[in-house]
């Protein structure tokens, strides 16, 4: 912070974009009030949030993303003594497991959905990356004797009126475990609201970026999740690149180190890509859209997202497509191309303000 201040830099905490009421201008809205931001150039680094799948019993209380469950616990959830189950994919869920170990969490087993031979291929290619060997062997050992079992997902959860047991497919058998957490997540999913807003090139899921991680617009740099997912070193060598690239300095030094990176993101999506049999998983009664509380049966016969918002109002609630977006675009292989102001929950008189009364902050 002292290194930010000393270099001029205005830090704005709890502020969120809302809108781009004109081109080079951001809105941003505070919990006192609002204001435009101009700039010339745009560093964008907005993270990912956990990637979700419906399947019967997702809605229960009890059920939550393995991520959400570690940062509850982080924030005083009380977990000594609980039954918890993880089942997804990805390195979070071993991350959170270890984790709510730490905090005398009974770890009724870990379910990851990719099967054995990938991640063994994984595994072996980690040997270029010693710290990410290092803190997964780390995990593990914090969680031994708790199964963990590749070729697993949750299939079910029950509960009246609280979660009570998971039934999990092992393979081609299936078992019921009694608990009192499930948390569960798929991997991420990148937060490209904005830059789809702004109007960034999308290819793949994620923002276009050139090897100065400009985005298709010549203004505009992307760093970290949005790019692809790699976690935090990719993050930080992307974040150095763009700002010195924004800056108009030689960043190529970076690259290599960049590049070695962005390929284990590319060994990460591969290992944990989701299979086939997962689509399957949501019944015609489970429900897809968690805000709008629309059911799969409903979606069948659906020919894209904009078709769904019409005819059922899936994507239109509070969390405008975010957890439903990533789920439907998995089942139905739908895309959501169109992205609307606000991006976040707003006042009305953020969203009205005419942008000459606003007050104008000037960011090189």
């Amino acid at each position: 912070m002292r290194k930010l201040s000393a270099a001029g830099v205005q830090v704005l905490a709890g502020t969120h974009v809302v809108d781009q009421p004109a081109p080079g201008v951001l809105r941003v809205e505070t919990e006192t009030g609002c204001s435009d931001i101009r700039y010339q150039q745009l560093i964008l680094a907005t993270g990912a949030r956990e990637h979700f799948l419906p399947f019967p019993g997702w809605t229960l209380p009890g059920v939550l993303g393995a991520g959400g469950l570690q940062a509850l616990v982080k924030a005083g959830l009380p977990i000594a003594g609980k039954r918890v189950v993880l089942a997804g994919t990805g390195p979070l869920l071993l991350a959170v497991a270890a984790n709510l170990a730490r905090h005398s969490a009974q770890i009724a087993g870990v379910f990851e959905q990719a099967q054995i031979a990938p991640l063994l291929s994984f595994a072996a290619r980690l040997r270029r990356h010693p710290a990410k060997l290092i803190e997964g062997v780390r995990y593990r050992a914090a969680i031994l004797g708790v199964p963990y079992r590749t070729d697993a997902w949750a299939q079910r959860a029950e509960g009246e009126p609280w979660l009570s047991r998971v039934t999990v497919r092992v393979g081609r058998s299936t078992r019921e475990i009694a608990c009192d957490y499930l948390g569960c997540g798929f991997h991420l999913a990148p937060n490209i609201e904005l830059p789809r807003l702004l109007g960034c090139a999308i290819e793949r899921g994620f923002v276009r970026v050139d090897a100065a991680q400009t985005s298709s617009l010549p203004h505009v740099y992307c760093a970290g999740e949005l790019t692809g997912i790699g976690g935090l070193e990719k993050a930080l060598v992307e974040g150095e690149i763009a700002g010195l690239a924004a800056a108009g300095r030689p960043a190529a030094h970076l690259y290599k180190r960049r590049d070695r990176h962005v390929l284990f993101a590319q060994q990460l999506d591969t290992a944990f890509a989701l299979r086939a049999e997962l689509r399957d998983l949501a019944t015609p009664e489970t429900i897809v859209c968690r805000c709008e509380d629309v059911r799969r049966s409903t979606l069948e016969n659906i020919r894209g997202w904009r078709e769904a918002k019409l005819h059922t109002r899936c994507g239109m609630g509070p969390c405008q497509g975010r957890i439903c977006g990533p789920a439907t675009s998995f089942l139905f292989g739908w895309s959501n191309e169109s992205v609307r102001p606000p991006l976040t929950p707003a006042r009305m008189e953020t969203l009205a303000g005419p942008l000459e009364h606003a007050t104008a902050k000037t960011q090189p």
